[in-house]
C-alpha cells in the first residue's frame, strides 16, 4: 500500500489553518499521549493549559482568564451557548447573532435545543438594530463575530454587549480566526473593549499552533459552574468540557507557539500578510473583478464559477463564498510568490 502524505501548503488557499511554528510540533509530539481531560493524573500538561489560558487572556484584554484548550471553534461556540442556556430561566431558549455567523451555531442550536435567530447584515458586519428587534424575554445569548469566516470583517462589538446588557443576556464574541490578527488592529473586539463574556479564539489557525487547538474563555470561573459534571473515577473530581479525553498535544504547541510568537511574531505575520491581501485585492480590482475586503487578511472576489473549478485543476485549493465568490484566506504560510503565481494561472485564463 502507498504510504499517505499530508496535504502540502504550497497552494492552499481557503484554509483558516496553517503549518505549525516549529517549536509547536515539537510540543505536541513529546505532549501526544497525554489527557488534560485528566488533570488529576496529567498534572504537567494541565499546568500547561493553564499557561494557555493566561496567555490567551493577554492577547484578549482579560487579565484573570477563565478557561480551556478546545478541539476548535465549533467546540468553544458549541460551549459558549450550553453556558448561556444552562444559566438562563428561559422557557424557549434563544441565540440571536448576525446571519454571517459560523455554522457551529447551528450546530450548537440543534443539540442543545436552542432556537437561532439570525439577523441581516449590513456591509457585511452584524445589524445592531436588526438584531434588537430579534431579541425577547427568552434570549440567552447575543452573539458578534470579529473576524468573519467568509470575508473577515468585524462586528461592532462593543454595540453588541451594549445590546446584550441591556437584555440582561450573555454576550459571546466567535474571534476564532480573528483573534491573532486583531491586537496589532483598531478595532475594539475582546473583554477590554466592551463587557464580553465569553470568547472563541482559535490557536490553531492564525496562532500557528497544532490542530486541534482551540480556545474558549470566559470573564470569570462562576460561568462554567453550569457545565460542571461530576467524575468520580478520576483523580479530579468534575470536569466542564464538551469532550473528556484530549490530547495533550494542542495544549503544549498552543504554549509552545504563543511563547515564541506573542506578540511580535504575530505582529510581523499580521503585517506581511495583510500586506498580501491588499495586494491580491489591488491585483484582481485592475483585473476588473468586483473585491470585497480586505479588513482582516481576507479577499473575496466576484470570479466566475468555471474559473474557479480551471484553478483546482491547477492545484489551487481554493473555495467559495456563500454568494459564490472566490475566497482567499492569507494566512501565514501564504506568501507573495504564492500569491503572484495564482495571478499568473488567473490571467492564463
Amino acid at each position: 500500500m502507498q504510504r499517505a502524505e499530508p496535504q502540502e501548503f504550497e497552494r492552499v488557499l481557503s484554509s483558516m489553518c496553517t503549518e505549525p511554528h516549529p517549536a509547536a510540533r515539537e510540543a505536541a509530539e513529546r505532549f501526544l499521549a497525554t489527557n488534560p481531560g485528566d488533570p488529576g493524573t496529567y498534572e504537567q500538561v494541565a499546568r500547561l493549559e493553564s499557561e494557555a489560558v493566561e496567555m490567551l487572556g493577554a492577547i484578549t484584554g482579560l487579565s484573570e482568564p477563565e478557561g480551556y484548550v478546545t478541539s476548535g471553534g465549533t467546540e468553544a461556540n458549541i460551549q459558549a451557548v450550553r453556558i448561556a442556556r444552562n444559566r438562563a430561566d428561559a422557557d424557549d431558549p434563544n441565540v440571536v447573532a448576525p446571519e454571517h455567523a459560523h455554522f457551529s451555531f447551528r450546530k450548537a442550536a440543534e443539540i442543545l435545543g436552542v432556537e437561532l435567530r439570525t439577523a441581516p447584515a449590513t456591509d457585511y458586519r452584524a445589524d445592531v438594530d436588526a438584531m434588537a428587534e430579534l431579541i425577547d424575554d427568552d434570549t440567552v445569548c447575543v452573539v458578534g463575530v470579529a473576524g468573519t469566516t467568509e470575508y473577515g470583517h468585524v462586528d461592532p462589538i462593543p454595540a453588541i454587549a451594549d445590546l446584550a446588557a441591556d437584555a440582561g443576556t450573555l454576550c459571546h464574541v466567535d474571534a476564532a480566526w480573528g483573534g491573532f490578527y486583531l491586537p496589532f488592529t483598531d478595532h475594539r473586539w475582546h473583554f477590554g473593549h466592551a463587557d464580553v463574556d465569553t470568547l472563541t479564539i482559535d490557536p490553531h489557525k492564525v496562532g500557528q499552533a497544532a490542530v486541534p487547538a482551540g480556545g474558549l474563555l470566559a470573564r470569570s470561573a462562576d460561568l462554567f459552574e453550569g457545565l460542571a459534571i461530576d467524575t468520580p473515577y478520576l483523580e479530579s473530581t468534575s470536569q466542564v468540557t464538551l469532550t473528556g479525553t484530549r490530547s495533550g498535544a494542542g495544549v503544549a504547541s498552543a504554549v509552545a507557539a504563543m511563547e515564541a510568537l506573542w506578540p511580535e511574531g504575530y505582529r510581523e505575520a499580521y503585517d506581511r500578510e495583510m500586506a498580501n491581501a491588499e495586494w491580491l485585492a489591488e491585483q484582481l480590482a485592475a483585473r476588473g473583478h468586483d473585491v470585497v475586503g480586505p479588513e482582516l487578511p481576507l479577499v473575496a472576489a466576484d470570479l466566475s464559477r468555471p474559473m474557479t473549478a480551471e484553478l483546482r485543476e491547477r492545484g489551487w485549493r481554493v473555495s467559495k463564498t456563500g454568494a459564490d465568490e472566490l475566497r482567499v484566506v492569507c494566512m501565514p504560510h501564504v506568501t507573495r510568490s504564492m500569491l503572484r503565481s495564482f495571478v499568473a494561472d488567473l490571467d492564463w485564463y
